[in-house]
């Protein structure tokens, strides 16, 4: 397996069908294709695939970094491939990658029903924080 920077020509209709497969899309905002088109926008270098031996994606993770916080979005991991420490290599690619533009902390969200991912994060070193998140959609 190798993780690498996503392209765009070579690697859309996987991610999106593995996105697709993962996540409720329950809004517009969340559709894959449309994230990626804004992440695309910034052209941060920080959107990575994990690819097997035989080129097949099986993991993904757009990352995020305004110069304050840095933040880890759509972190996604075939469930074919799941427990086989993958989504911890794409979380400690990013975080290396965060690292290197002086990030001085990394901010997610997870669903407060979604135990098992609220577990694989605590696993990597995040902790829960007394904070409420808000949000307002805009469009």
């Amino acid at each position: 397996m190798k993780i690498r920077l996503y392209n765009n020509d070579l690697d859309r209709k996987s991610v999106i069908n593995l996105l697709e497969s993962i996540f409720t899309i329950d809004s517009s905002h969340n559709n894959p294709a449309i994230s990626i088109d804004r992440k695309l926008k910034h052209n941060d270098n920080l959107f990575f695939i994990a690819e097997s031996d035989d080129n097949k994606i099986i993991g993904t993770i757009m990352a995020g970094y305004d110069g304050h916080r840095g933040w880890i979005y759509s972190l996604a991991v075939d469930p074919k491939n799941r427990n086989e420490g993958i989504g911890s290599l794409l979380l400690k690619y990013a975080e290396n990658e965060l690292l290197k533009l002086n990030c001085p902390k990394i901010n997610l969200q997870v669903l407060t029903s979604n135990k098992d991912v609220i577990d694989f994060y605590i696993k990597n070193g995040y902790k829960v924080e007394e904070r409420i998140s808000m949000g307002k959609k805009l469009y």
